[in-house]
C-alpha cells in the first residue's frame, strides 16, 4: 500500500492508502479521522466536501490523494479552533445552519473567498454549494459583511 505524506491543518500525516486516486474525502474522513468534510453527492455537484488545498476551495470528493502531497489542507476543524474565523462569527450571528450537513462545506467555500481577498456580494456570487434545508438568504445575509 503506498504512503503519502499530507500536511492537513497544519499537521503532518503519514497516510497508507490503496490507491493513489483515492478521493481527498475518505483519506480526511476515514484514515486521518478528521468527520467535519461531508460526504454528499460524490460528483462535485453539492460541495459539502469542500476543504482547502493551498488556499483555495476543492471539492474533496474528486480530488485524487496523491495530487494533496505538498500541499497545505486545511479543513473545517482547522479554519479556527475557537469559532473565531469572520465566516463562522457571521454564520453564527445570523442563525445560517438548519440540519448544518453543508455548512462545514460552505464555510469552507467562503474560507477561501476570503483568503482571495473578495467581500461580501461578490463572496455570494462565488458559494454554489447546494443547502437541502434553503438557508441561502441567511447565507447571504451572512457573507454581505465580510
Amino acid at each position: 500500500m503506498p504512503t503519502y505524506t499530507l500536511n492537513v491543518n497544519g499537521k503532518d500525516h503519514a497516510v497508507n492508502v490503496s490507491s493513489a486516486s483515492m478521493p481527498l474525502l475518505w483519506v480526511l474522513r476515514d484514515v486521518i479521522g478528521l468527520t467535519g468534510t461531508k460526504y454528499g453527492c460524490g460528483i462535485e455537484v453539492c460541495g459539502a466536501c469542500t476543504v482547502l488545498v493551498s488556499g483555495q476551495p476543492e471539492k474533496a470528493c474528486k480530488f485524487d490523494v496523491s495530487s494533496a502531497v505538498g500541499k497545505p489542507i486545511t479543513t473545517i476543524e482547522g479554519l479556527s479552533p475557537d469559532r473565531s474565523h469572520p465566516a463562522q462569527k457571521a454564520w453564527i450571528a445570523n442563525q445560517v445552519p438548519q440540519c448544518g450537513y453543508c455548512q462545514s462545506g460552505m464555510l469552507m467555500k467562503v474560507a477561501g473567498a476570503m483568503q482571495a481577498g473578495h467581500h461580501g456580494a461578490e463572496i455570494a456570487s462565488e458559494v454554489n454549494n447546494l443547502c437541502v434545508c434553503g438557508t441561502y438568504q441567511r447565507i447571504k445575509q451572512a457573507v454581505a459583511g465580510l
